[in-house]
This record gives structure tokens, C-alpha cells and sequence, in this order.
């Protein structure tokens, strides 16, 4: 059987440029939208099972961040259920890995994979929910569903709202998400039962569906980083922002959580707005609060390492976690989450994992719950 790769379908990103020997498959990564961002891939590799396979991204030493490829492995699958990790190499600006297949067919991934059909039901998931509704914020450039779950009560005076992928790679960011929900929506658990009482929740799952769709690292379908047009959106070049920010302007914020990933830190960690000029030291207490309970509630999340701190003042108001805090005078945060593992906790099979994002979305509903009253 000859060796085929494939990625032309939902979330695929990688061309071969040399196929036919299983000891030495060269591929490379494409390039986002724009041309300036790459990273992302996932793949489907056809082949005969029972033989040692040897795959090599050529490309990887210029990619966006090479220091992700640091202690990195890649992800694989046989079912696209179960993403295990497997031996990977960074050596030469090369990322090399290897796999005994023991199936003719064998996904890879830059991390576990959350497709726009998994979106799909998870947004059916939801709508048939009692207590949610589904919204259709407006359409991105290649004409797709921006969706909102509202879950709760409209007449709620504090909303809380979180947001995930405006980066589409970050695929981690969806399955936090999910983990986030299933908690919010769960009748049997009394902290979701509780805040529901104090809040309405509102939830954009997928920032960025084109450039999940089309296998991006960071842009959408015009090339644009979209956690740089808070202050500049408009509807020809991140209709994305521009829409979620209307909806935002008519309900209010309370608390935004922007929920990402990151290449190179092995670490959970939560970036903070310090450097917006309406900074305070109660906002202050409230993010130092916010993450003490957060780590207490889940050891994987920790408060040691993360981005430097901005210096007052000099925040960049394209980001959206300084942009909310700014415009709408409330805590504002961004969670970033590993490629590779938490260094603190690893585990050598599934490093950091699509069911320990989830985990960590679903202790972070009791995060905002120790700290909602505050708000």
C-alpha cells in the first residue's frame, strides 16, 4: 500500500513534499491567511499498519513560535477520539516523530483537534438545554455562524461572559469551553444552580470558525489576528470582533474570560490587565483573588509563571482582555493553557490533553463563583 496524506478537510493543514519512503516523510505546514502566521497542523495519514513510519516537518524552524517546538510532542489518533502523544524530535529547524501504526489510518495534530462539526453539536448540545438559547451574532467573511449561548435569566444584573478561540489553533480553548459548559448546564451541581441564581452567562465557544475550518494558526479568512482589532474591528476585516463587541455594548460586562493557548510555557496561567489606565487596586485584589482560588480548586492552574506584567498605562487596547477591562470598567482576564504538558503534573501519554482542558473549564465555574459576589 502506498503512503497517502491527506488534509483537505475540517481543521486539516499540511502539504507532503515527500511521501513514497516510510522512514523519511517530508512535509511542511501551511501558511495562515496573510502569510505571516503558521503552526497549526492536522493530517490523516493512509498506510499499512504493523510498519514504523517517520515523519519530518521541514518547515517547522521558521514557523511563528519555534520555541513551542521545545519539549513538544505530537499528538496522534486512530479513532480521532483518543490524541495520545508520540516520540517528536526538534533538531535543525526539523520536527521530526515516529509511530508503529497499528492501523491503516492515523491522525496527527498539533493538538487535539476541536472541528467545526464537534462545534456544531456542541451548539445543538446546548440550544435543546432549558435553560440556554442559541444566537446568531452575524456572519464571518466566508459566511458563517458567529454563535452566543445565553444560559440563565436575562434580568440578571451581572453577566458573565467568556470567549475562546479567537486564535482558531488554539483548539484547547474549545474543549475548555465544553468542560465550562457542561458544568453551567448540569441541574445536579450546586455551584452552577447557584450562580445562575446571581447571573446570566454568556458564552461564545468559537471566535474564529473560518480560520478554524481552514486549518489557521491565528487569523481569520482575511489574515487578520483578531485579538488585535478590539479597538479597530470592522465588518469588512474582523466582523467577528465587531459583532460579539455590539452584543457586548448592549448587554454590559461584568467579567470576560479569554480563553487561549500558548506554544512555548508549559504552564496554566492567567494574563491580567494591569497596564489599562482604569487598573485599581481593587480589580487588582480581585484577579489575585480570582486566581488563588482557581489554583486551590485545580492543581494544574498556578500563579508563579506567566507574561510579564504590562506597565501601567501601556496597554495595548487592540488585545480584548484590556479592551474589556477599559471600555466597560470590570475584571477582565486571559487564560492560556500549554501545547505541550503542565510541567507541574505531567503525563507522558496525553501531556496536557483535550479532557484536562475541559477539567480545568469546568473548575474555573467555581472560580467565578467564589468570586462573584464581589463583582
Amino acid at each position: 500500500m502506498s503512503i497517502v496524506i491527506s488534509s483537505q478537510f475540517d481543521g486539516g493543514n499540511i502539504e507532503c513534499v515527500a511521501c513514497e519512503n516510510a522512514e523519511d516523510i517530508r512535509l511542511k505546514i501551511s501558511h495562515d491567511a496573510g502569510g505571516e502566521f503558521y503552526q497549526w497542523f492536522f493530517f490523516r495519514m493512509t498506510a499499512t499498519s504493523g510498519n514504523r513510519y517517520q515523519l519530518h516537518i521541514d518547515n517547522a524552524g521558521s514557523s511563528s513560535y519555534p520555541n513551542g517546538w521545545k519539549d513538544y510532542r505530537v499528538v496522534a489518533s486512530y479513532d480521532r477520539d483518543d490524541w495520545f502523544r508520540i516520540e517528536t524530535q526538534y533538531t535543525d529547524g526539523v520536527l521530526s516523530f515516529a509511530l508503529d501504526a497499528e492501523a491503516d489510518t492515523v491522525w496527527f495534530a498539533y493538538f487535539a483537534p476541536y472541528t467545526l462539526q464537534r462545534h456544531d453539536d456542541l451548539i445543538a448540545a446546548c440550544s435543546i438545554d432549558h435553560k440556554t438559547s442559541v444566537e446568531v451574532l452575524g456572519k464571518t467573511l466566508d459566511g458563517r455562524d458567529i454563535d452566543l449561548i445565553r444560559i440563565g435569566s436575562r434580568d440578571k444584573p451581572l453577566k458573565i461572559w467568556a470567549i475562546a478561540r479567537q486564535h482558531p489553533g488554539e483548539s484547547m480553548a474549545e474543549w475548555w469551553m465544553e468542560g465550562y459548559l457542561d458544568r453551567l448546564l448540569d441541574d445536579t451541581d450546586a455551584v452552577s444552580r447557584a450562580l445562575l441564581e446571581k447571573a446570566e452567562f454568556l458564552v461564545v465557544p468559537n471566535m474564529n470558525p473560518d480560520g478554524t475550518f481552514r486549518g489557521h494558526l491565528r487569523t481569520n479568512a482575511s489574515g487578520i489576528n483578531l485579538n488585535r482589532e478590539w479597538d479597530k474591528s470592522t465588518l469588512e476585516n474582523s466582523p467577528e470582533v465587531f459583532y460579539v463587541l455590539e452584543k457586548m455594548r448592549q448587554t454590559g460586562v461584568s467579567f470576560n474570560l479569554d480563553v487561549h493557548g500558548d506554544e512555548a510555557l508549559p504552564y496554566n496561567f492567567i494574563a491580567g490587565t494591569e497596564g489599562v489606565h482604569s487598573w485599581t487596586e481593587e480589580r487588582k485584589a480581585l484577579q489575585e483573588l480570582f486566581k488563588s482560588n482557581l489554583m486551590a480548586i485545580n492543581p494544574d492552574f498556578q500563579t508563579t509563571i506567566g507574561y510579564p506584567i504590562t506597565p501601567s498605562g501601556s496597554a495595548n487596547y487592540g488585545i480584548c482582555s484590556s479592551f474589556i477591562a477599559e471600555h466597560f470598567g470590570c475584571a477582565a482576564m486571559t487564560l492560556e493553557m500549554p501545547f505541550k504538558d503542565n510541567v507541574e503534573l505531567p503525563d507522558h501519554r496525553y501531556g496536557w490533553s483535550d479532557e484536562r482542558s475541559k477539567k480545568l473549564g469546568a473548575s474555573c465555574v467555581a472560580a467565578i463563583h467564589s468570586v462573584v459576589d464581589k463583582l
